[in-house]
């Protein structure tokens, strides 16, 4: 008996078939082409409403060479010094004091608008109606949008909101507007022929400071001592202005901080010089009118030489004091501001290079400060971070102050001793010399001091006027070029995007699909052979199936998909004169009558006798598909009611008879169960070469398995698209259950949709049996073999609309 046996085991090797896969890829191209086709539109879209970002550069150049005069007062300058130098510069830049100030420099207290459908933009250098500002409060103005719009030639309105409300108000051209907190007016007007919808608002420096501060700064070049500057801005004239703007006052802030230690110590040295030039004054006029008065003109040598001594150290005594006022000068400084610190004169030679350090990092430290302020509010995190490490510094710096003014005292207390001991010798000469001397010695150190300080302070100004700024400026920002968005990048990238999102839609859609397509997916699930797979019906097939029995196209590659599954039957129970053939499947709607008309009807061509059960008894259609009349069938011969020659009807065929299901019984499970049903099968087996029984569905209800167990043939119907993996396994659990080795499977409904194929190369290795037939898919259209009516295009679908 040549049937299939389930039990033999198969050896299943699955490769991935990269040809498949492209072939599921290109099944729904027209999927990808929408999604390209969405992403371009929406690129579109993006680049229409976007407005572009320009961008700009500029360099400067940092320059370290020193004059003669600057190595001549080397001792005496205090010239702004630079750790990590392009950083450092960097940070300056982009400080709030150097963006304000740069900003100070533009036309930056209106800006003029045109207002368009979509977006707003700014018109800047254009002025359509120049603006003259009278008056304006520094922080109390309107800061809102004020739309103008000419009336005529000589009148215009303003619109602004006033809270929720909208105020309008005509003026003419010429006439003082006064507004909250700015008085103005508008001293042009319009053509005749503008349409434009214009705007403008008033600004204040820090209004600019979000633009401004998309500054960049880089090193030109590695090693090189030249920065390049780049500044984004939508307005492309605007950035170019601004850079070249924040470029100049750079260089201007370079040469003012540079002079800022030297316009320091002239200060201070200026404060001391008013109070020492009045004690100068007042000693010389002493001496000179005691000398009048006592007729003395010089010392003896003993005491000049006492006298010399007790100056010296008086000198030295104030010496120390004016460095105890920079020390309490300096100390000051850290305490009471956050701006940058420069040592005082008198410092200078006092201090270690561990203050000078800590000094050089404060000002660091506020530099960088002062860029986050340009980005930051003074209680976000990074400027809380900035803040501890600069109260951290200044503690450093106060400790070496401490130790600095100790040991400042601990030399005046020295000083003191030689002063007392300077003062010891003099009281032992004469009297009259004595208070000579000591109004000879405080002229002296009065001299001498005042003297001191002037020197001092010829130095600090001769320092501060040979400052030379830091950095020149190698190139002005002269041209623009758009960064973002860029048309052709957009655009790319979108075509990437569709091309992998509709690629993605495709095996979403496979992910996502619970149906079985193609006879590899079903190979995969299951042990029972496939006999046949048979093609999608070429043409609209009603509810009834009655186009099936019409088979009017034979030579169409569905039809000849049923002859092949007719071909395998005959391999089957191939020892048998005749055959009962049970055909069933999961659930409703998976073909099985259609197969089931199918068979009969091919069968029928090749002079087999062949007899159609309908033995669903619950919902049977069968009897449609034959036009006959389903008052007596199958069910009235179970019960009795009916004879067997009285329920077979005769079809348009000559060797195809056809046995309705008949009316619909109280108990269809018991009547299949009973020995008619028995009786019915052995008398059919006698009369017919081939009975095909059109059972219910086995996933369903039970009545088909009388039937099932009494038949030569099982053939198990899973159709493409409809049903689910599940049912795929159901023909081996029928198998085993019943201990079933003749079931098998049609795939039911196949077409040529590759996006649910499976994309594995399925081999077989074993005693597994195995089927031939064709997929009939469109690589076997052109041998001219079918005469399947040739699918239109799509663009001949679209010509015929």
């Amino acid at each position: 008996m040549n049937t299939p046996d389930n039990s033999e085991k198969k050896i299943l090797e699955q490769k991935i078939d990269y040809s498949k896969i492209f072939r599921i890829i290109w099944s729904r191209w027209y999927w990808i082409l929408s999604c390209v086709i969405i992403a371009l539109i929406i690129a579109y879209s993006y680049l229409w409403y976007t407005p572009a970002v320009y961008s700009t550069n500029g360099s400067l150049k940092f320059d370290e060479k020193r004059t003669e005069l600057n190595d001549l007062l080397s001792s005496n300058s205090n010239m702004y010094s630079r750790n990590n130098k392009l950083q450092s510069e960097g940070f300056v830049i982009q400080s709030r004091d150097v963006l304000l100030n740069a900003i100070g420099r533009l036309d930056y207290k209106v800006t003029y608008l045109l207002k368009g459908k979509v977006r707003t933009t700014d018109v800047y250098p254009n002025k359509p109606f120049p603006i003259e500002i009278l008056e304006q409060d520094s922080t109390d103005f309107i800061n809102k949008l004020i739309d103008i719009t000419p009336l005529n030639q000589s009148t215009f309105s303003l619109k602004y909101k006033d809270g929720k409300n909208d105020v309008v108000k005509n003026y003419t051209y010429g006439q003082v507007v006064k507004l909250q907190g700015v008085t103005f007016k508008v001293k042009g007007n319009y053509s005749s022929s503008d349409d434009a919808n214009y705007a403008f608002r008033f600004n204040t420096k820090a209004d600019f400071l979000g633009r401004a501060s998309n500054i960049l700064t880089k090193e030109a070049a590695k090693s090189a001592n030249v920065m390049q500057l780049t500044l984004s801005d939508k307005n492309p004239v605007f950035a170019m202005d601004l850079l070249n703007s924040i470029m100049k006052e750079y260089v201007d802030y370079d040469v003012k901080l540079r002079g800022t230690s030297a316009s320091q110590t002239i200060d201070f040295i200026e404060r001391q010089l008013s109070f020492l030039y009045n004690k100068v004054q007042q000693s010389g006029g002493a001496l000179e009118k005691y000398k009048k008065a006592n007729r003395m003109i010089d010392l003896s040598s003993s005491t000049e030489l006492s006298m010399q001594r007790y100056s010296n150290q008086q000198s030295q005594k104030q010496a120390l004091k004016l460095e105890e006022l920079a020390i309490d000068q300096l100390q000051k400084q850290i305490e009471n501001n956050r701006d940058r610190v420069s040592l005082n004169f008198n410092l200078e030679g006092a201090v270690g290079g561990l203050l000078s350090g800590l000094l050089s990092q404060l000002n660091s430290l506020i530099i960088e400060r002062e860029k986050k302020l340009v980005q930051f509010n003074e209680s976000s995190a990074p400027v809380q971070q900035l803040d501890k490490q600069i109260s951290e510094i200044k503690q450093g710096i106060i400790n070496n102050i401490r130790l600095l003014r100790e040991r400042n005292q601990k030399t005046q207390s020295y000083v003191e001793n030689q002063i007392a001991s300077a003062q010891q010798e003099l009281n032992n000469i004469p009297s009259a010399e004595r208070d000579f001397a000591k109004l000879q010695s405080e002229f002296d150190i009065n001299q001498k001091v005042f003297s001191y300080l002037s020197e001092k302070r010829l130095e600090a100004q001769i320092t501060r006027a040979a400052v030379v700024p830091g950095a020149t400026i190698v190139d002005f920002a002269t041209s623009y070029s758009i960064i973002s968005p860029i048309p052709s990048k957009i655009y790319t990238n979108s075509i990437l995007l569709g091309f992998l999102s509709g690629v993605a839609l495709i095996f979403l859609a496979r992910v996502l699909n619970p149906y079985i397509y193609d006879k590899d997916t079903v190979m995969s699930y299951t042990n029972t052979p496939i006999i046949g797979v048979i093609r999608k019906f070429p043409g609209f097939i009603d509810e009834n199936n009655t186009q099936a029995l019409s088979l009017q196209q034979p030579k169409s590659a569905f039809a000849e998909s049923v002859r092949s599954v007719r071909t395998n039957l005959s391999f089957l129970a191939s020892e048998k004169n005749s055959k009962i053939i049970c055909v069933t499947s999961e659930v409703a709607g998976e073909g099985k009558s259609f197969v089931s008309v199918n068979l009969a009807s091919t069968l029928a061509l090749i002079d087999k006798k062949v007899i159609l059960v309908g033995a669903d008894l619950r919902r049977s259609k069968l009897h449609r598909t034959f036009n006959i009349e389903n008052k007596k069938g199958l069910s009235s011969f179970l019960s009795r009611q009916a004879d067997l020659d009285s329920i077979i009807s005769k079809t348009s065929l000559e060797t195809l008879d056809f046995i309705p299901s008949g009316p619909v019984p109280p108990n269809p499970s018991e009547l299949l169960h009973s020995s008619m049903m028995k009786e019915l099968l052995s008398e059919l087996d006698k009369r017919y070469d081939y009975v095909l029984i059109d059972t219910a569905p086995v996933g369903l209800v039970s009545d088909s398995i009388p039937l099932i167990r009494n038949s030569d043939i099982n053939i198990f119907v899973i159709r493409s698209g409809t049903s689910k993996y599940n049912s795929a396994t159901i023909p081996d659990k029928l198998s085993n259950e019943y201990h079933l080795n003749n079931v098998v499977i049609v795939l039911n409904a196949f077409g040529d949709d590759m996006l649910h194929g499976n994309y594995y190369q399925t081999t077989y290795y074993g005693n597994y049996t195995q089927y031939y037939y064709s997929e009939y898919s469109n690589s076997y259209s052109s041998g001219g073999y079918y005469m399947d009516d040739k699918k239109a295009r799509w663009w001949e679908i679209w010509k015929k609309s």
